[in-house]
């Protein structure tokens, strides 16, 4: 009898089976997040199929990243609207219909569509499982919860460059989306069986105008930060996208403070436990997806390496991350979160400062293990502290947190990398000249500096977590 009053129930007052119900959840999430750094490598097998030139081909990330952001926001309305089993299955079978499409592609337009309507998908499965395994587990086991959503959200981006190369280097680019589509309709049939409805609908009025505000807003900030990492800052359209976007965001904020029932609850900002963690695995991510652009620039362009070659040097740092963080989950479920992210943004920062100091001739085994370190310091801050913040809300709030969460997280990702490629850019500039273009010297010097904005990034985020202060929930209490 003790071990069913273990077990989570649905709205219905039926007890079920947590492991399958969460096994459903990572997969059907690992599926979409892969997508979001698939084609990275692929893209130039992918021009020259098409036909089209290296600016059309980006779209085809950076309109995955648009529509995937602009998404997540819409996901805390919908969990009130619709049964979570009903949202996962649309969100999947939206998933697996893109993918069809992009496979079947023989034009660039069809090819984008394609990645359109995976993109939607993608965006509502991200705070879908974040909300649903907060939910599905009990306060005292949370953080070996969100330890489990750390291997899908962190490890599946870090992953898929390797995966991506490999299939590139050997099979057509097409392979990357009919290897991805039997085991999503795998997932779709397990579904039927483990994805259960735990979250009682509220349904809410719908605000048509704080969803054009939201969608508006938040693509037109997104795009700029696009147009920024491909173009550079000084580009117009950056600036003009970025103002406009700010400015909508501001006033779909106001409006929800006017509305009876808010599109999104941004009164989770009350919070300053969820506020600060919020920010500080933003800056986290920021770096980490920065980073996973700068380092195949490196080993590509200053080392010589091929893009599989690439990828495999950074896959011992995304097992490392895989492993970890459901460990710094449990771990966090004992010691709390101030340990935690203390011991491992030092890690982060001590790992991260050898790569202001690359040259040509740094050994590849070095490379090696300073970024597997950088990604055992991640697996022991991202996580726990996503939980900490999301911990300090209460459970009609947890959908909106977790949308507010992933849609910052989404907008620093990209800011991230333009900041880093940014950097990196302006200083090959800088060391630049007429006569001999970019040289090695000058990219290995742009390269140095971005990673020194990283650093720089790191140690705020590290400064901010002394204020960390959450209520933890842990078997000790009780």
């Amino acid at each position: 009898m003790e071990k069913i009053q273990t077990q989570p129930v649905d709205i219905n007052g039926n007890h079920f089976k947590r492991a399958g119900f969460v096994l459903v959840l990572m997969v059907g999430t690992f599926l979409t997040i892969i997508n979001q750094t698939l084609l990275v490598t692929a893209l130039p097998k992918i021009m020259s199929d098409l036909d089209i030139s290296a600016s059309n081909a980006q779209w085809l990330i950076t309109t995955f990243m648009l529509i995937s952001g602009i998404m997540i926001p819409t996901s805390a309305f919908l969990l009130n609207t619709i049964t979570n089993r009903n949202l996962f299955f649309a969100a999947m079978v939206s998933f697996a219909i893109g993918t069809v499409i992009c496979a079947l592609s023989t034009t660039f337009n069809t090819l984008l569509v394609g990645r359109i309507i995976q993109a939607i998908g993608s965006g509502l499965m991200i705070p879908l499982m974040q909300t649903l395994m907060f939910l599905v587990y009990p306060a005292e086991r949370r953080g070996e919860a969100m330890g489990l959503v750390g291997i899908v959200i962190a490890f599946s981006p870090a992953i898929a460059p390797t995966v991506s190369g490999w299939i590139v280097d050997y099979y057509n680019w097409r392979y990357l989306f009919y290897i991805i589509l039997p085991i999503v309709v795998l997932n779709l049939l397990l579904a039927f069986f483990y994805m259960k409805n735990i979250i009682n609908l509220t349904k809410p009025k719908v605000d048509f105008f704080s969803i054009l505000l939201s969608s508006l807003g938040l693509g037109s900030l997104l795009y700029g930060i696009s147009v920024a990492g491909n173009e550079g800052w000084q580009n117009m359209n950056t600036w003009i996208s970025c103002v406009i976007g700010i400015v909508v965001i501001i006033l779909f904020s106001r409006r929800q403070f006017k509305l009876a029932q808010a599109f999104l609850e941004l009164r989770v900002f009350k919070s300053r436990t969820f506020t600060l963690s919020t920010i500080i695995v933003a800056i986290i991510f920021m770096t980490m997806i920065g980073s996973e652009i700068l380092l195949p620039i490196y080993t590509q362009s200053i080392k010589g390496f091929s893009a599989l070659q690439s990828g495999l040097i950074l896959l011992p740092g995304a097992l490392v991350l895989g492993v970890i963080s459901p460990i710094a989950g449990k771990l966090f479920d004992k010691y709390g979160v101030k340990k935690m992210s203390m011991i491992g943004m030092f890690i982060l920062a001590v790992a991260t400062f050898p790569f202001l100091l690359l040259t040509k001739d740094t050994a590849t085994w070095w490379i090696v293990c300073l970024y597997s370190l950088r990604m055992l310091g991640m697996g022991f801050v991202m996580m726990p502290l996503a939980t900490a913040g999301i911990n300090a809300l209460s459970n009609d709030l947890i959908s909106h947190g977790s949308a507010i969460n992933n849609t910052v997280r989404q907008v620093f990702a990209s800011l991230g990398a333009a900041i880093m490629v940014g950097v990196m850019s302006a200083t090959v500039t800088r060391y630049s000249n007429d006569y001999e273009g970019i040289s090695l010297s000058s990219l290995l010097k742009g390269l140095n500096n971005g990673f020194m904005s990283a650093f720089i990034l790191i140690v705020i985020a590290f400064i901010l977590c002394i204020f960390i202060k959450s209520p933890i929930y842990t078997k000790k209490e009780e």
